[in-house]
């Protein structure tokens, strides 16, 4: 059950939820950046899987926890010096999510009135065009929405390692000053 607080339209809790949502923003930049770095000092020969939260983030995969240190600190560096671009990621869910939107409802409009091959190729269509569309609108919805560069008030505090090889997971712990 909600509280008469949140019902209310405590300014406080607008507040805090609002709060919340930026921190996950900045760390899922930074998840961004790190693995961005990580597969470019690594060469790509690793399978990494990242997941932003409230507290940091966790990359999944069988990489040393002193070069996935290393890469954060840099990312964070860079993003903190400007290098917005690194907060966004081709390989990032929100992609999926854009373009699963996107061909559902061109297809759902494109469908509407047709019956046989002729609304087959209409959905055809539609679902292509709104898979182009959707790779810069992806990109747009990381940046504006899933995304933001403006870590200033970010330090990493540690990272834990659990678990051996390609079961490994890393927690990178941060800090909202």
């Amino acid at each position: 059950m909600p509280s008469t607080e949140f019902l209310n339209g405590s300014e406080k809790l607008h507040t805090e939820v609002l709060d919340m949502v930026d921190a996950i923003r900045q760390n899922h930049a930074l998840e961004h950046a790190t693995i961005t770095l990580l597969m470019r000092r690594l060469e790509g020969k690793v399978r990494l899987i990242g997941r932003a939260g409230l507290t940091g983030f966790h990359i999944y995969g069988d990489v040393s926890t002193r070069a996935l240190e290393e890469a954060a600190r840099e990312a964070l560096q860079r993003l903190q010096a400007g290098e917005e671009e690194l907060a966004v990621s081709p390989m990032c869910g929100t992609n999926l999510v854009v373009a699963g939107l996107a061909v559902g409802t061109a297809s759902m409009i494109a469908g509407r009135g047709r019956r046989g091959l002729g609304k087959f190729v209409c959905l055809v269509e539609a679902a292509m065009l709104a898979m182009l569309v959707a790779q810069p609108l992806g990109r747009l919805a990381q940046k504006y929405l899933t995304t933001t560069a403006d870590l200033d008030n970010v330090s990493i505090m540690r990272v834990v390692r659990r678990g051996e090889g390609k079961w490994a997971r890393h927690k990178v712990e941060v800090i909202c000053e």
